[in-house]
């Protein structure tokens, strides 16, 4: 992950970087989710880094994220229970299971 920055190549870089105190570990991952109070931000194939510094962590993420409403729709619910006949509760469950996917849940409603 590391690269050359300003001619350092990158094992020099690192080896410098652990002389200052400071580790870092790629770690690998499929997808990040990072949950908000009104929604999340969901980051496939990410690249990251932990960099550990004096003990405190921080964590370096690249990737292309997008946003997601938080919360399921009421019209979904009302229209899932109007395609499979099943109690709110369980249709709003598997909305949740399913992340709002409602084609999915209504597949899952009738297997």
């Amino acid at each position: 992950m590391f690269h050359g920055i300003g001619g350092l190549n990158p094992k020099k870089m690192q080896q410098m970087m652990k002389q200052l105190g400071i580790n870092s570990e790629e770690i690998e991952a499929k997808r990040v989710i990072i949950e908000k109070s009104n929604g999340r931000i969901v980051i496939e194939n990410p690249d990251i880094q932990k960099i550990t510094t004096q003990g405190q962590e921080s964590w370096q993420i690249i990737g292309e994220a997008r946003e997601e409403a938080g919360g399921i729709n009421e019209d979904d619910i009302q229209f899932v229970i109007e395609k499979t006949g099943k109690e709110k509760e369980l249709v709003k469950r598997v909305l949740e299971e399913t992340q709002g996917d409602v084609a999915e849940t209504i597949l899952k409603l009738t297997e």
